[in-house]
């Protein structure tokens, strides 16, 4: 039992990491695209691929922060019906809807790495092929789906104790 309390502090401690790393990237992505309309309104100079660079930098930002705002609960739930059940049938929706959600995103996971690993296509204007990020899709899912199961974990702990 002491194993799975430690197993599931590593991966909240990696993913609020890999989070980070992905927060990162928001203050140079602000900076870019305030330069690039400063540029554009008052030079009428725009900087070269800072649309691609932040469309980039918004991808990776959102791909490295779905398992955190899974891990504190941030992602949209409908707690107004599911309050009104008992809490055995609570623990069931829940169980039921991580399951599904879990089955969900291995399949962008799986899709995410075959579509990355064999995705040969760059950026129109900068020339930065796309693979990377498309693998950044299974990276961001697989970190999601380790969330749903100590989810999944919690949840079944919850109805076999009652």
């Amino acid at each position: 039992m002491e194993y799975l309390l430690k197993l599931r502090k590593g991966i909240q401690r990696v993913t609020f990491y890999i989070c980070v790393a992905g927060m990162v990237l928001l203050l140079p992505m602000m900076l870019l695209t305030a330069g690039d309309v400063i540029g554009r309104a008052t030079l009428s100079r725009p900087i070269p691929g800072a649309v691609e660079i932040s469309e980039y930098m918004l991808a990776v930002f959102i791909l490295l922060s779905l398992a955190y705002t899974q891990q504190v609960k941030g992602h949209v739930r409908l707690s107004f019906f599911i309050s009104r059940l008992s809490p055995r049938v609570q623990s069931v929706v829940e169980i039921v809807t991580t399951l599904l959600s879990l089955f969900i995103i291995f399949i962008v996971v799986w899709q995410g790495w075959v579509i990355g690993i064999h995705e040969t296509t760059v950026s129109d204007m900068l020339r930065i092929p796309q693979s990377l990020f498309k693998l950044f899709v299974a990276v961001g899912g697989f970190l999601l789906c380790l969330e749903f199961l100590i989810d999944l974990a919690a949840s079944t702990k919850k109805l076999v104790r009652r």
